[in-house]
């Protein structure tokens, strides 16, 4: 009796780790995959910046005032750094970069060494004025109904409240979530 049960567990304990290692081995696939699509027409990604410890902004803010901002930590910055090593495997490093003002966002931005980044205050943070969400949302739609085909490869660096008004996703810090748009309409195709 006591051997079949730890014969079960044995063979639970095998299944459970072929189980893991499949949906490792896939995810790692289905990432790499999923930066490549940025190469097809009409895709683009939206990446949360990088680890920046807190929620929303200090006080005393102040948007060209690093020092009154929640910055990058040391695990933020190496985050953003693989970050752009997996898209300069991916699609090279002549990828364009759009960011948020925010200095987390440039900074992460920057850390992803593609194309110079460029401020776009369509991907400003609306977390301490959540009325203008539509309203700016609808301004980076337009933006990028007019860029995507000029600016291809495309990266944006921004924000949760953003990402999320825009994709309905709460991302992680660092998460890429690659995307496709056709006639105004916004499909998903991965998140890393």
């Amino acid at each position: 009796m006591q051997y079949q049960f730890f014969r079960r567990l044995f063979h639970f304990r095998v299944f459970t780790s072929v189980v893991i290692f499949a949906a490792l081995t896939c995810s790692t696939a289905m990432a790499s995959a999923n930066l490549a699509d940025l190469k097809k027409p009409r895709h683009f990604a939206v990446i949360r910046h990088t680890r920046a410890p807190g929620t929303g902004d200090p006080v005393g803010f102040e948007l060209g005032n690093c020092k009154t901002q929640r910055n990058l930590s040391a695990d933020g910055i190496a985050q953003a750094k693989r970050l752009g090593e997996q898209l300069q495997h991916a699609i090279g490093r002549d990828f364009f970069v759009y960011t948020s003002e925010w200095c987390r966002c440039v900074d992460t931005a920057r850390l992803l060494r593609g194309r110079n980044p460029q401020p776009l205050k369509a991907l400003n943070s609306f977390f301490q004025e959540p009325s203008s969400d539509e309203a700016q949302t609808r301004n980076l739609k337009r933006w990028l109904d007019a860029n995507l085909q000029k600016r291809h490869p495309l990266v944006l660096v921004t924000h949760q409240v953003n990402i999320t008004a825009l994709t309905d996703v709460f991302p992680a810090e660092g998460e890429v979530i690659v995307l496709k748009m056709e006639n105004d309409k916004i499909e998903i195709v991965g998140r890393n």
